[in-house]
């Protein structure tokens, strides 16, 4: 079982670079390794949560999202021995490889929270980073009258640092209509110690915290919940003394902590600074990329990142086939469209360093503001741009540019 190249992940990354390798090469041999019989489109579990999309818009099966051409190996990769060019499936089976691709996503890590598991789906605690808990959040937010509604972020990396708090803009939209707003208490508890990793956007997120009243929590961080008593436990930095804090809560909206899957922290693909920015391309290992959330790069961990992504390792794939040095690079380009309010998005678009990096001229769409523009795109654009181009060999707005020719 030799292929030319196998994939580890069916998420959006891997499905979108095989797609992109074969719409220039149809011959490729491709495998994916993914035991998952669904296919999520994440980014709008943030919109389930706030009643705007139904939880069935979110989900396609596996089989229908699989680009056509590739052999789908219905099984998890358990080991990579990139010495050997080859990976242990969870059957003990092993695939050899002329080029890798790693992007199995992140892990959500709920456990790393102390009972968090005993206490998601009941007692007011939810997170729209679980497909079954979405529909819930919004349940919490509709019924919440009066109260304290705590929201919190863990400490980076994560898939989609603007998510947590797009969760609290909009439930604090639907009880400022509601007319209940006033008499719920918001907190954001942040690990970090910024509202947002570029500053740029800052000035109009601020704006929506002071009209919503949120009470903003930095460098405090979500270690314990207690669901059948309502008490969530923070620890928070006074400098360089930490204390524990509890506060009581009515409703509880919980990003976890995310790490590497063991298929990746535990092999000698592992490594601080393991795969080049630009390339993907591993630094020790010519013949294997990396691309997605599970990628060890700077850029923000966002479907659009993949999107960028999957065409830049595709070529650069192509290229390592054939014995020759990569050809495409990566400019960190993200994007976090900031859901401030019902029919308003702020358009973070940025890569590496926090440059921005938009995709309209400013007169179309100032990304730096919130507009209905955006939100248009992220309500009816984005699903479709997702769904119909990433595994079809479609590249809108992603085709990939020479090594130093960024456009």
């Amino acid at each position: 079982m030799t292929y030319d190249i196998v994939i580890i992940g069916g998420g959006a990354a891997g499905i979108a670079t095989a797609a992109s390798v074969l719409k220039r090469n149809a011959k490729v041999t491709i495998a994916i390794a993914d035991p998952a019989t669904d296919h999520f489109y994440q980014p709008g579990w943030t919109m389930v949560g706030a009643g705007v999309f139904t939880l069935e818009q979110t989900r396609k099966a596996e089989a229908d999202v699989m680009p056509e051409g590739v052999e789908w190996i219905r099984l998890p990769a358990i080991t990579i021995e990139p010495d050997r060019n080859a990976i242990t499936l969870g059957n003990g089976d092993t695939l050899t490889y002329h080029v890798l691709i790693v992007a199995p996503g992140l892990r959500l890590a709920w456990e790393k929270i102390e009972g968090l598991p005993q206490a998601l789906g009941r007692n007011g605690v939810t997170s729209n980073y679980r497909y079954d808990l979405a529909p819930y959040t919004y349940e919490l937010v509709k019924s919440l009258r009066r109260g304290r509604a705590l929201f919190s972020q863990p400490p980076m990396p994560i898939k989609c640092a603007g998510a947590p708090q797009k969760a609290m803009y909009l439930s604090c939209d639907i009880w400022r209509d509601d007319g209940v707003l006033p008499a719920i208490d918001v907190e954001f508890h942040n690990a970090g110690g910024a509202l947002f990793g570029v500053a740029t956007y800052v000035p109009a997120l601020m704006e929506y915290v002071e009209k919503y009243g949120i009470d903003l929590k930095f460098e405090s961080n979500l270690v314990a919940v207690d669901g059948d008593r309502r008490i969530a436990t923070f620890e928070r930095k006074q400098g360089v003394v930490s204390e524990r804090i509890e506060r009581e809560f009515d409703m509880l909206h919980v990003v976890p902590p995310q790490v590497s899957h063991n298929v990746v922290a535990q092999s000698a693909l592992a490594a601080a600074n393991g795969f080049d920015e630009a390339t993907l391309r591993h630094k020790r290992y010519d013949n294997v990329f990396a691309l997605g959330d599970a990628a060890g790069t700077s850029n923000a961990r966002t479907a659009a990142a993949a999107r960028k992504q999957a065409p830049v390792v595709a070529v650069n794939a192509l290229a390592a086939l054939d014995g020759k040095p990569p050809v495409a690079d990566y400019d960190g380009y993200g994007s976090c469209p900031l859901t401030v309010e019902r029919g308003k998005v702020v358009l973070a678009e940025f890569g590496y360093g926090g440059k921005l990096l938009p995709s309209f001229p400013s007169w179309l769409l100032d990304g730096t503001r919130p507009t209905r523009a955006a939100w248009f795109l992220k309500e009816r654009m984005l699903p479709p741009i997702y769904w119909q181009g990433m595994p079809k060999r479609r590249e809108w707005m992603a085709t990939p540019y020479e090594i130093g020719k960024a456009a």
